[in-house]
This record gives structure tokens, C-alpha cells and sequence, in this order.
């Protein structure tokens, strides 16, 4: 009998860790710069059958043309290649010599010029979030900026950039119209207020210093009393404190309304998904792979598709208009994602640290509780910001659901500003839209880490 030749000592010796490496090809080389010059003239084609479109066109009094302007911006983009050709250059020069090594120049001046071009797009991105934000200032009610034909700055003469000089905060102030606040409200606001200062200090400290674990546990501390200052002026603002007679006098209503249905909502998510999601990944039991594949079958049907049968069922049970009915609207749709995020991340898990929990006579329940909840950190929090992210600006369910002003949601009150052809009230909308971001901005924000953590849990396997 012959013996077959042995796979691991055949051929040449693989390097520690079995891992070769191999130089990219020609063409792999070639595709970033390959992709570049087809962005390149895709926008160069989009600009010329534009300027065609435009031709002959009658110009808007709105719209400040400036001749010639897109050579100027070519050339503009050509100088600033060409500085950054000069910088690669001395880039690469210095770079070999303190490196002693090899440089290539092409690939230098690839990433300045994907800078200019990322830099490029951040602005324009970017511009829209600014625009917003100075309508939020403009009383005149309008998000168009008109030209100033006779100023010499090019920016304020195209309407760029707005006149400051008639930015106020009157948006603002309709927004707070006929509020009322208790001493304790604002006493409660303040303690938040310091909370939230607090821990930017100290994820500037964590930041630029060690993170020490008495850091850690300042943080923590702060953290809970923020979470409880919040909590109880949801909880215990009343409508009654809201004595304007306008909807947007009502906006922080609408505001303190989305945080308690979107609060709730979360907690409601962590609690089903994860009792679910633990019992699909570690129970066995009849028509368990049934439910995860009716899971994934209701995933393909967006929520409208059930306004009809959701409304009806909630007038059926008197839930209609009502805080109640919208969080186990939202909550049901909830289950199906969330519970396969949290079955993902369960799997990956050791099985070994449950197995020697019920080895010392902890149930199953206890095993669950004290072993798995504590490992899962962040995948609750993502769990959490996930579903209060996605209910806090939902529009289509809520305002199938609410009906009353006082009952009204974030978005329900943002679109009430819009209606009408000649009432449109964009300088309010553009105030409360900022105010209302507000509380995403400092929760992602504050809690990125565990964002960022939670949406790849699951990914590796023991």
C-alpha cells in the first residue's frame, strides 16, 4: 500500500501564523485611481448637460448667476492640486529621509487628494445642517436666502451665507410662549444641566488623560443622576404647565410626549428581545425555527402595510389617542429585529460560563440574569438607542394613532408647521427641529461607544 503524501510537509515551508503575504496586482493597484477618474467624469458629465439645461433658461431674481463660475471652480480645484502635488513632493522627501526608506510619490499624492476630495464632500454635507440652523434664527419665516446684488463679498452676494444682521430669537421664543415651570422643574433642569457638563468634563479628562477606574465611576455616578433628573421631568410635566394658544408654544410638550413613548419603547424592546432572543439561542423547543423565519417573513413588510388593522385593534380596545396604544404599536414591531440582534450576540457567548453556573444550582432564569445580562452591556444599549432612535421621529403611526395636541409627538408637531400653502412657518419648524435633535445628538453622542459596540456583537464566534 502506498502511502498518501502528508498535506502539512509538502511543498515549501509556510511562515508562522501559515500566512503569506502577496503583493496586490496591477489592477487592484489601478482601481482606486480607476474609480476616481470615473467619479471625475461623471460629474464633469453632469455639469455639462446641466449648463445645457440651463441655457436659454429665464434666471430666477432668487438666484445670483455668476458668469464663467464653473472655470473659476476648475480652476480653482486645479491650484489646489497643484499645492497639494507640491506638498506631497516635500512630503515624500522628508518622509524618506528620516525613514530611510522608500516613499511612493504617486501614492502620497493619492491620499492628499482623497482628503481634498473627502473635505470637499463634508462640506457640502455639512452646508444643509447649516442652512437649517441659521432659518432657526431668521424671523423673516423663509428658508430662501436672497442675494445681496451690492455686497462685494461673493458669499453674501450668491446668498450663501445670510445677513446676520437679522437673526433673533423670536423662533425661539414662540416655542417657549406660555410655558410655566415649578421652582423643583427648574431646579431638576439645573442638576441635569450640571450632570450633562459634568461628563463632557470628564470625557475630556478620559480623552486626553488615563482613564482611571475612579473616573470610571464618577462617570457611572453622573451618569444615573442625569438619567434620573430626565426621567422625572418627563414623568411629571404636565400639559396644564402649557398655556399658549399656538402649536408651537406646545413644542416642548410634543418634545417631553416623544421622550416618554420613545423611552419606554426602548425599555420595552431590551426586555422582550432579550428574553426571546436568550430562549432562540440557548431553549430548544418545538416551532423554534419556525418563529425565527416568521421573523425574518414579517421583516419584509413596512409598518403602513398594517395601519389599517393596527387602528382598528386599538379602537377595539380603547387604546386609540392614547400613550398606551402607540408604545405597544411601536413595542410589536420591535420584537422581530431586535430579538435577532440579541440571539446573534447571545450565540457568541461560552456556553461554559452558563454550564458552570447550573453546575453550582443556579436556574435557568439565574443563568440568564446574573451570567448573561451583566456580559451584555452593550448590545443592550444598542438595543435601546436602536428602537429610541427609530420612534422618535416616526411620523406615519403616530399620527394615525394621536389626535389631540396636548398628545402629539415630535413629528406630528414638525409637520403641523408646514401645512398650508401661505402659512408654511419655516423659521418655527427649522427652531424646533433644532431643539428636538437635540436629545439624539447628546444620546448617540454619549453613548457612541456602545452604538458602534453593540451593531457588531455577535459578529465572532467563540
Amino acid at each position: 500500500m502506498t502511502a498518501l503524501p502528508d498535506p502539512s510537509t509538502s511543498g515549501p515551508p509556510l511562515p508562522p501564523g501559515g500566512y503569506v503575504h502577496r503583493e496586490p496586482g496591477p489592477l487592484r493597484r489601478a482601481l482606486p485611481w480607476l474609480i476616481g477618474a470615473a467619479v471625475i467624469i461623471g460629474l464633469l458629465v453632469l455639469g455639462y448637460f446641466l449648463a445645457r439645461s440651463l441655457q436659454g433658461a429665464q434666471r430666477s431674481f432668487t438666484i445670483f448667476f455668476v458668469e464663467g463660475g464653473w472655470k473659476r471652480f476648475l480652476l480653482f480645484l486645479l491650484a489646489a492640486a497643484g499645492v497639494l502635488a507640491l506638498t506631497s513632493l516635500l512630503g515624500q522627501k522628508i518622509g524618506e529621509a528620516r525613514t530611510r526608506r522608500k516613499i511612493s510619490y504617486a501614492a502620497v499624492l493619492g491620499d492628499q487628494l482623497t482628503h481634498l476630495f473627502l473635505m470637499l464632500v463634508v462640506l457640502i454635507a455639512v452646508y444643509p445642517l447649516f442652512y437649517v440652523l441659521i432659518a432657526a434664527f431668521d424671523p423673516r419665516n423663509s428658508l430662501f436666502a436672497f442675494p445681496n446684488f451690492s455686497d462685494p463679498n461673493i458669499f453674501y452676494k450668491t446668498g450663501l451665507l445670510p445677513r446676520l444682521s437679522v437673526l433673533s430669537f423670536e423662533n425661539f421664543r414662540q416655542l417657549f410662549d406660555g410655558v410655566t415651570v415649578p421652582l423643583w422643574q427648574l431646579l431638576l433642569a439645573i442638576v441635569g444641566g450640571a450632570a450633562l457638563a459634568v461628563l463632557g468634563l470628564l470625557a475630556l479628562a478620559g480623552r486626553f488623560g488615563r482613564d482611571s477606574e475612579g473616573l470610571t465611576r464618577t462617570r457611572a455616578w453622573v451618569t444615573r443622576i442625569l438619567i434620573v433628573a430626565v426621567a422625572a421631568l418627563v414623568l411629571f410635566v404636565t400639559p396644564a404647565q402649557f398655556q399658549g394658544t399656538t402649536n408651537e408654544s406646545k413644542f416642548l410638550l410634543s418634545v417631553r410626549n416623544t421622550l416618554f413613548v420613545s423611552g419606554v419603547t426602548g425599555a420595552l424592546a431590551i426586555l422582550l428581545s432579550t428574553t426571546a432572543g436568550y430562549a432562540m439561542a440557548r431553549l430548544r423547543f418545538p416551532g423554534r425555527f419556525q418563529t425565527l423565519l416568521f421573523f425574518i417573513f414579517i421583516q419584509m413588510f413596512p409598518v403602513f402595510l398594517a395601519l389599517v388593522a393596527v387602528y382598528s385593534l386599538m379602537v377595539t380596545l380603547g387604546l386609540s389617542n392614547t400613550f398606551t396604544g402607540l408604545i405597544l404599536a411601536y413595542s410589536g414591531g420591535a420584537i422581530a429585529f431586535n430579538t435577532w440582534i440579541y440571539k446573534g450576540y447571545v450565540e457568541s457567548l461560552p456556553e461554559s460560563l452558563e454550564e458552570a453556573a447550573m453546575v453550582d444550582g443556579a436556574t435557568r432564569w439565574q443563568t440568564f440574569v446574573r451570567v448573561v445580562l451583566p456580559l451584555s452591556g452593550g448590545i443592550l444599549v444598542f438595543i435601546f438607542l436602536n428602537q429610541f432612535i427609530g420612534t422618535y421621529a416616526e411620523y406615519i403611526l403616530s399620527s394615525v394613532l394621536l389626535t389631540g395636541v396636548d398628545k402629539w409627538t415630535v413629528g406630528i408637531m414638525l409637520q403641523s408647521f408646514t401645512q398650508g400653502q401661505f402659512n408654511t412657518k419655516w423659521g418655527v419648524f427649522s427652531a424646533a427641529a433644532t431643539l428636538g435633535a437635540l436629545p439624539i445628538v447628546a444620546l448617540f453622542y454619549g453613548f457612541q461607544g456602545y452604538f458602534v459596540g453593540g451593531a457588531v456583537s455577535g459578529g465572532v464566534k467563540e
